[in-house]
């Protein structure tokens, strides 16, 4: 080797290095970019009588400054981040939809207790029942309107879940192109590592463990495969997967995500799913439904309870009090495998025992059985499922028509999607049942100071509107309609067909008492008073929990999780800016530090040039010196 090659050999090793520097300043703001670095090695020496003489220096590799740890945190800071992203900004919309006090329930309900309540003061008004049916109808359009927000929430998560689907696919095909493309590189140039393209992949795989979440792994020509956090393969080498919707076995207006395997549509679990669309499916699951269960049990509860005392009262008309809000029945729908015929229909049997999560019935060909959904933990079942002993479960009494197969399988939601279908069922505010049916009289000849107080039990109790007379034979007996004597017991009072009267006072022999119906147009406000109180009444979680309560219960667990996710987000926006950081540290271009690179390298590419020209210098007076 001799002074020229040696020097030729180190100025391209620095061409090819100040290269590298400007095309790391060049892509200083490139996103995703990594730095690259020459590796220099030594050219062998040559050896001869006195040693090794060095014969240069070669360029082994142009390597990209990455760490693989650091990769795959950046892809679980991404999935995370992605999830927590449409968690945050999905449960704030809920939050502020149900808080808000032009959307929420709080008001309407005040006003629908207010309005009962001003009925008791004036119970003949026109005008005060009229307000009572017009708060009664605002309260129904506030319980239509925020299911319909809830139900167009659920259509979002639909279309977002098709556009995050399209978005993975091509991101997978794109991964898979770049992985072509990588393979061939490598060939192409002896196992030298295309970075460039490695960049442009590990970009990629970022953005599609932020839609869905991704595990990697490497294989030995460079290709990447891709998998799902549940071990599906999106890609593999040059091939992918495709990830497709499917509908809801029970609710077909669902889509959930599935993925084409084999020929096979095979659906996405919870589990395997991460990232943006992770998010979705988990605000739908621990979000949306628990708000449509609640929001309907709150309309289930205030009908119930609403109409089962308005039904103790009389109208004006003198008729007893029928529906105030119309009765709702839970939804039943069949699983799409189903083979049978059977169809089911719900009605609420017990308001305080409703869930609040959706049930599967199962026929295992002759018993039903019944679970949580997504519970494998059974729920007991009685009656055999006709009209005359309908099935019961958890608060409900279910009818079973035509013939189920065995392994048919139903969803029952109790109180989901209930918000939509509260309705009044009074047009004519005379039909409005503020009167107690009844009334109570002392005779005014009794010499006991006892004064009556009626309570209805059972309006639909034979002989109820009928009028009843109680005689004292002496203090601690009486008779009731002619029969008895019956022993008086002040504490329990005095039970007739359908009432209880209670007497607040001492009785003494003759004492007469009588009960007897009202007529139309009556004034009496017992009944109304009653209703107006139901706000209050324990309704639910076996009576331990009011209306107001549970719409108090209900609002604060939506806040909570509101702001719970949303310092889970912040909290995540710190570890991934940590985890950029380090990937900065690592992979970042440092402006400074490449500036003193060009120097050094440009340095040592003119030291070259000189070598070489010195080289030449010799060669010439070497050339000069034969020529003589």
């Amino acid at each position: 080797m001799n002074l020229l090659s040696t020097g030729t050999s180190a100025l391209l090793a620095f061409q090819r290095a100040l290269a590298t520097v400007g095309h790391n300043v060049a892509n200083a703001n490139t996103p995703g970019y990594s730095r690259q670095r020459v590796e220099f090695a030594n050219l062998p020496g040559q050896t001869n009588g006195a040693g090794f003489i060095g014969a240069g220096v070669q360029t082994t590799s142009v390597v990209r400054q990455a760490d693989a740890y650091v990769f795959a945190r950046l892809l679980d800071g991404a999935a995370e981040t992605g999830r927590l992203d449409q968690l945050a900004g999905l449960a704030t919309r809920l939050d502020r939809t149900f808080t808000d006090a032009g959307t929420g329930l709080n008001g309407p309900l005040s006003d629908f207790i207010t309005a009962s309540r001003a009925l008791i003061a004036q119970p003949a008004s026109n005008a005060a029942r009229d307000a009572l049916l017009s708060a009664a109808g605002s309260l129904a359009d506030r319980f239509h309107t925020l299911d319909g927000q809830l139900q167009a929430l659920d259509r979002e998560i639909n279309g977002r879940l098709i556009g995050g689907i399209d978005e993975v696919n091509r991101l997978s095909s794109e991964i898979a192109r770049v992985n072509v493309e990588i393979v061939r590189e490598f060939g192409r140039s002896g196992g030298q590592p295309p970075n460039d393209l490695l960049d442009q992949r590990d970009r990629l795989a970022t953005e599609l463990s932020g839609l869905i979440g991704v595990t990697t792994a490497l294989q030995d020509d460079g290709a990447l495969n891709v998998f799902t956090l549940g071990g599906q393969a999106l890609v593999v080498g040059s091939t992918t997967q495709r990830l497709t919707t499917i509908a809801d076995p029970y609710q077909p207006e669902r889509l959930e995500p599935a993925i084409q395997s084999q020929g096979a549509t095979i659906r996405l679990g919870s589990n395997a799913v991460g990232g943006e669309l992770g998010g979705l499916i988990e605000f739908r699951r621990t979000g949306l439904d628990p708000s449509f269960a609640q929001l309907g049990r709150l309309a289930i509860g205030i009908t119930e309870a609403v109409n089962a005392q308005h039904a103790q009262g009389l109208d004006a008309l003198g008729t007893l009090g029928g529906p105030f809000f119309t009765a709702i029945a839970p939804r039943v729908t069949g699983h799409s495998g189903n083979t049978g015929s059977a169809t089911l229909a719900a009605t609420v049997a017990d308001p305080q025992a409703l869930p609040l999560t959706d049930l599967v019935l199962r026929f295992d060909g002759s018993l039903w059985t019944a679970s949580e959904r997504g519970s494998t933990v059974a729920l007991p079942v009685t009656g055999s499922g006709t009209a005359g002993d309908p099935l019961r479960v958890a608060g409900l009494a279910v009818q079973v028509s035509g013939s189920a197969a065995t392994g048919d399988r139903f969803l029952v939601r109790p109180t989901s999607g209930a918000g939509s279908a509260m309705t009044v069922a009074i047009t004519d505010p005379g039909r409005i049942a503020a009167a107690t049916p009844l009334a109570a009289s002392a005779d005014l000849g009794n010499l006991g100071s006892a004064r009556p107080g009626l309570e209805i039990l059972d309006v639909g109790a034979a002989g109820f509107l009928s009028t009843h007379s109680i005689v004292f034979t002496d203090a601690g007996n009486y008779t009731l309609d002619g029969t008895g004597p019956f022993a008086y017991d002040p504490a329990a009072g005095i039970t007739g067909p359908g009432f209880r009267l209670r007497l607040d006072g001492s009785v003494q022999a003759g004492d007469r008492f009588e009960v007897v119906p009202r007529g139309p147009g009556s004034s009496d406000n017992g009944n109304i008073r009653r209703l107006a109180e139901f706000g209050d009444l324990g309704l639910f979680d076996a009576g331990t929990v009011s209306i107001t309560a549970g719409l108090d219960r209900m609002t604060v667990a939506i806040g909570a999780t509101a702001r719970d996710v949303d310092l889970a987000r912040a909290a995540q926006a710190q570890i991934s800016a940590g985890i950029s950081a380090e990937r900065e540290a690592i992979s970042g271009v440092n402006l400074d530090e490449e500036a003193a690179n060009l120097l050094r390298f440009q340095q040592a590419y003119q030291a070259a040039a000189q070598v070489i020209g010195t080289a030449d210098t010799l060669f010439q007076t070497l050339l000069a010196a034969v020529r003589r």
